[in-house]
């Protein structure tokens, strides 16, 4: 059952799951959502896999909901929301990153949180555990554990197989999709970072973070020439963007990227500051100047796919 202890917490909950019911969606499952069309119409696809915050039953924490909600994207797929009535799809968690992150490799396991420290299965740690946020969370920003226990074996293997894995398919099996049908697909994964950095955070702990952060890992998961209008864009919006520093980009721009057959992926990290109260969780009064904002990104994003489909 949830440990929940913050005042607000409950009534947040209630809150967030009618603004859920409330999206418009094609499609329903309980690991995703897919908002905007059920088929492609358009070379542009999004991802927001850290904005889930339906909690399951057997999630076992040790902190409140309130608490895990520092690691959640809070309100990602709603900034990203207008892009779905252009015609774009976006795929979006329900379950949160802290029960299982899906810009994890599945074989990205923290040993130091499972019982007997051993991974029968396909192991593939990409560094994130010294940082307590491998493919189950150990630790929250601030390095307090999540769990009083550690976690068997097959609780892992369940959340793998119940949430990972369906997400991963179905984004993999919409970009497949869009590329089949287009010759080309343009992938963004949707993310929001803390302010600050905390103390098992990127960057370095206390450290003032950018207004958005762009990671193509080092120019391996897209053309330089994405990259860099989505940069031009949003630095012409007034923004401070930077790439790759301190975010790369993880596991959902890898896996399903390839610039020389024309299989786009890039990160997009928003900061939170930009739109959140990130003491209360709580939207602020530039969430709407940023959805905007995103907006026109989306436009240009489509106008950039136009041409590069015409050439």
């Amino acid at each position: 059952m949830l440990h929940v202890d913050h005042p607000a917490a409950a009534g947040a909950t209630a809150m967030r799951r009618a603004r859920h019911e409330s999206l418009p969606m094609s499609a329903h499952h309980p690991s995703f959502s897919l908002h905007g069309p059920a088929e492609p119409r358009t070379p542009l696809v999004l991802d927001s896999p850290h904005s889930g915050f339906d909690f399951p039953d057997d999630f076992g924490n040790a902190v409140s909901e309130f608490e895990l909600r520092d690691g959640e994207d809070c309100y990602v797929d709603e900034l990203w929301m207008p892009a779905t009535e252009r015609g774009v799809g976006m795929l979006a968690a329900r379950v949160p990153r802290t029960y299982i992150d899906y810009n994890r490799h599945a074989g990205d396991v923290d040993l130091d949180l499972i019982e007997g420290g051993a991974w029968p299965d396909e192991f593939a740690p990409s560094g994130k555990a010294r940082l307590g946020k491998a493919l189950v969370w150990r630790t929250l920003d601030d390095g307090r554990p999540i769990y009083a226990r550690k976690l068997s074996v097959d609780e892992v293997r369940k959340r793998i197989e119940h949430y990972h894995r369906p997400y991963h398919h179905a984004l993999h099996k919409r970009i497949e999709a869009t590329h089949a049908q287009f010759g080309a697909s343009w992938h963004i994964d949707c993310h929001s970072m803390n302010a600050v950095g905390g103390v098992q955070g990127e960057g370095g702990a206390g450290k003032a973070r950018a207004d958005i952060v762009l990671g193509d890992r080092d120019g391996t998961t897209c053309d330089a020439a994405f990259t860099e209008l989505v940069r031009a864009h949003l630095a012409g919006c007034g923004y401070d963007v930077k790439i790759n520093d301190p975010y790369k980009g993880v596991e959902l721009v890898r896996a399903y990227s390839s610039p020389a057959t024309r299989r786009m992926s890039l990160q997009l990290e928003v900061n939170k500051r930009l739109y959140m109260d990130e003491s209360t969780r709580q939207k602020s009064a530039g969430f709407a100047t940023l959805q905007a904002n995103l907006a026109t990104l989306a436009d240009a994003v489509l106008d950039h796919t136009a041409r590069a489909l015409a050439r």
